[in-house]
């Protein structure tokens, strides 16, 4: 089933780096034969602490054509390796979750297989020795490379990146509307909305409206009234403080995730400042107590107040209704634990990209999209959930209520085929793979009992040879790397095309 209206006009309400993608993307992309309007208000701020990224962000660019150089400069970006996870298995305790892969695989069994083994015989280092984002991140180091590949992210302004983004697509043709939003009018007989009407009293009509309006949802939720499925048994944190402080020593090419007694708080280098913050529970701490947190962890002097945001960890019970796309905030929250917030909007704006209702809006499409967003999401949030339950921690109830909490059908499979065999299903649209759920389940204490018995091909001999190899090709590899900000600084002064 399908309206027979053809979409010509796209209007989407909000700005931001949801609302800018949005537009950036669609008009590079399909953007000749539609008419593209974006709404905001100067007024309304946005989120603006979604400053750190993952490996999925260097694909948009490329479709946006975007020079990484222009990117760097215009968003103070910094390279991120991965996150070093400090006091989350236990006080005192750290490991980290890099990019890319560790060690070799074979076509049976991932290099953790082998470790397992080599570990029972007193033959392993620790895994993270065989990685080559980890030690790179440890010692400060980045390059761009090849072979072997070192992968990677950014740490960003996510207000300069949403502006980086506006001017890609002005520059296609997208016409911006300043204000605010006064009422969304719907179609009496199709529930369609029809048109927004600005403070202004100017009415903007379109064919397919993009919900950037953040928490609020102003199209999707509270027009439409599409609602909400609330994750807070899983991820009972509801409230963050934001700040940013001067930086003062070298940008180091990783996110820290610092776990507190109810909480945890996040520390994003980029060239110019670092971003701080604290995610907790208002059941488990108070907001007072949060702040002082906050404020006595960080490393250098402020140069914002505090900025308190609260929030409902869950999504949308529809990504797309009627003729309404949500996209960002509006669609959902799931806490920055894995800096997953851009990656997301990313993937709704390219799902709707290629199920774009050109002749209409189908049913068809309305369920595809709504299926493959819906299966995305829970997936991340499994993965989020996995670094709160599977844990030591008994210094606090907030901790001991996350290890003892029921977690989804799914987590507890994957936790039950690793912890017996170290098996890793990859699922097509999962965005982490493999070496990232061995990574943090290992890193957060769960080592497997077995490992694949293709291992057993190899003998002791080999294995120890070839265990040294793998942490041979890291060492030397990193070696050869210049630092972290010393890279930075080469490559923005190199000539551009």
């Amino acid at each position: 089933m399908s309206t027979n209206k053809l979409v010509n006009k796209v209007v989407i309400a909000g700005g931001g780096t949801a609302g800018w993608m949005a537009a950036a993307t669609i008009s590079a992309t399909i953007g000749r034969r539609l008419d593209v309007t974006l709404i905001e208000s100067d007024a309304i701020p946005t989120v603006g602490v979604g400053e750190a990224t993952v490996p999925s962000l260097l694909t948009i660019h490329q479709l946006l054509k975007i020079h990484e150089a222009d990117f760097l400069e215009a968003t103070n970006a910094t390279y991120k390796l991965g996150i070093m996870f400090e006091n989350w298995t236990r006080l005192n305790h750290k490991y980290f979750h890099s990019f890319g892969n560790s060690g070799m695989s074979c076509w049976a069994a991932g290099f953790h297989h082998f470790w397992v083994r080599a570990q029972q015989q007193k033959m392993a280092k620790d895994y993270a020795d065989y990685s080559l984002e980890t030690l790179a991140a440890e010692k400060g180091k980045f390059a761009h490379m090849q072979d072997p590949n070192l992968n990677y992210a950014y740490h960003l302004d996510s207000s300069k990146y949403g502006q980086f983004l506006r001017g890609i697509a002005e520059k296609h043709g997208v016409k911006r509307v300043e204000g605010k939003i006064d009422n969304v009018n719907l179609d009496p007989q199709s529930g369609h909305i029809e048109s927004i009407r600005m403070e202004s009293g100017q009415v903007i009509d379109g064919d397919l409206f993009i919900d950037c309006t953040g928490f609020r949802s102003l199209l999707l939720g509270e027009a439409l009234g599409v609602g909400y499925n609330d994750w807070s048994e899983m991820l009972p944190a509801n409230a963050a403080y934001a700040v940013q402080t001067q930086s003062h020593r070298p940008a180091v090419p990783y996110t820290r995730s610092i776990a507190l007694d109810a909480g945890w708080r996040w520390q994003i280098p980029l060239q110019h400042r670092v971003g701080n913050g604290v995610v907790f529970s208002t059941n488990f701490k108070s907001e007072q107590s949060a702040l002082d947190d906050l404020l006595q962890g960080i490393d250098g002097e402020p140069i914002t107040d505090p900025r308190l945001i609260r929030f409902t960890t869950g999504q949308r019970k529809e990504f797309w209704h009627k003729n309404c796309v949500s996209v960002g905030l509006s669609s959902g929250f799931i806490e920055p634990l894995e800096s997953t917030s851009i990656h997301l909007i990313q993937q709704a704006i390219i799902w709707l990209i290629s199920l774009f209702p050109t002749d209409g809006i189908d049913t068809n499409q309305v369920n595809r999209f709504n299926q493959q967003m819906t299966v995305e999401t829970e997936t991340i949030r499994d993965f989020i959930v996995l670094h709160y339950h599977l844990q030591e921690r008994d210094d606090h109830e907030f901790w001991r209520y996350l290890r003892e909490m029921k977690v989804s059908d799914r987590l507890q499979q994957i936790l039950n085929l690793f912890q017996n065999n170290g098996t890793i299903v990859e699922e097509q649209d999962d965005l982490f793979a493999e070496n990232s759920w061995v990574q943090v389940m290992m890193g957060q204490g769960l080592i497997p009992k077995q490992y694949h018995p293709i291992v057993d091909m190899m003998g002791d001999r080999d294995l120890n040879m070839f265990m040294r190899q793998q942490e041979n090709v890291v060492q030397q590899t990193v070696s050869r790397l210049p630092s972290h900000t010393q890279f930075i600084q080469h490559f923005l002064n190199q000539p551009r095309a």
